[in-house]
């Protein structure tokens, strides 16, 4: 059980992370307008939303932001998010940053069907934001690099998160960028396939209790076992000095893509731990935009 004390200070630092993958110098974006609080989905009395935030010159793309540190979900104001993506803005992206049910009452289970909700209420509404609907990626960084390949990469299973969803709408994404995210829940399978896990099962459930779920449904929320040929161009950004999520899920995810002839790359940062500030950020991000770029833009 976690005490008030002990859950602030977790939601503090999960948030921390979270944002630090964000930081590094950037340059201001010129007058974006907002529509705030849609809402995709109700549950437990509660609303479930996003925000668009669109640039002064869109060029038409649009990119999901996962909001999730540890499967933490904290609302920040859209004005502060686009301070954060000033250079995904000033390139004309339109950025949606998206809210799932949060830890420690929502486990990932509840995450991952929530932003596959989200995903396809984006998709549904793309007109009205003046999104092309078939140039949307997603990004998202730890807990939101995990997210971010599961509606990526799990289509199908996006498809069907919604009984709502008669078929008409295509639930795939164009692009995803995911920094340093865990890839492989099945414990016996992921240190088969080279995953190292550096931190020991007990502390990352008495830290994350989001992980404390069915063990049935394990395969369900590991990006690993959905990749196929038919997956987005993926890029993976990890440090090699990450204690938390060792180097070695994106590895093994990038490899599983290539033997899957998906498009995709991975950059290791040297010294790069868990959530990047300074000279990591800025190469992180700048990195971030021109995968975009190059698979978003016509």
């Amino acid at each position: 059980m976690i005490e008030d004390e002990d859950y602030m200070k977790l939601k503090h630092i999960t948030t921390f992370l979270f944002i630090a993958c964000l930081s590094g110098p950037q340059l201001a974006s010129a007058d974006p307008s907002y529509v705030s609080d849609v809402i995709y989905a109700r549950k437990d009395g509660m609303a479930l939303t996003y925000d668009v935030i669109r640039p002064e010159n869109p060029n038409g793309a649009a990119v999901i932001f996962m909001m999730s540190g540890g499967w933490y979900s904290s609302w920040t104001p859209p004005s502060r998010m686009a301070e954060s993506f000033s250079d995904m803005l000033n390139a004309g992206f339109t950025m949606i940053p998206v809210y799932h049910g949060s830890a420690p009452k929502y486990k990932i289970p509840d995450a991952v069907q929530d932003v596959s909700l989200a995903t396809l209420h984006i998709k549904e509404n793309a007109d009205d934001y003046g999104i092309d609907v078939n140039r949307i990626g997603v990004t998202g960084g730890s807990a939101g690099g995990h997210l971010s390949l599961m509606v990526g990469l799990a289509k199908e299973q996006v498809a069907a998160s919604s009984g709502a969803n008669d078929g008409s709408v295509d639930a795939s994404l164009a692009a995803i960028v995911a920094y340093f995210p865990p890839v492989d829940f099945r414990q016996s399978e992921s240190e088969a396939a080279g995953i190292v896990n550096e931190v020991s099962m007990e502390e990352l459930y008495s830290r994350f209790p989001a992980l404390s779920f069915e063990e049935n449904l394990i395969p369900s929320v590991s990006p690993i076992t959905f990749v196929d040929q038919n997956d987005p161009p993926t890029l993976l950004i990890h440090g090699d000095a990450d204690p938390l999520v060792h180097v070695s899920n994106s590895v093994v995810m990038n490899k599983k893509l290539t033997e899957n002839s998906v498009e995709t790359d991975l950059i290791i940062i040297p010294g790069g731990k868990h959530g990047f500030g300074g000279d990591n950020s800025v190469r992180a991000n700048q990195a971030r935009l021109e995968w975009f770029k190059t698979h978003l833009l016509d």
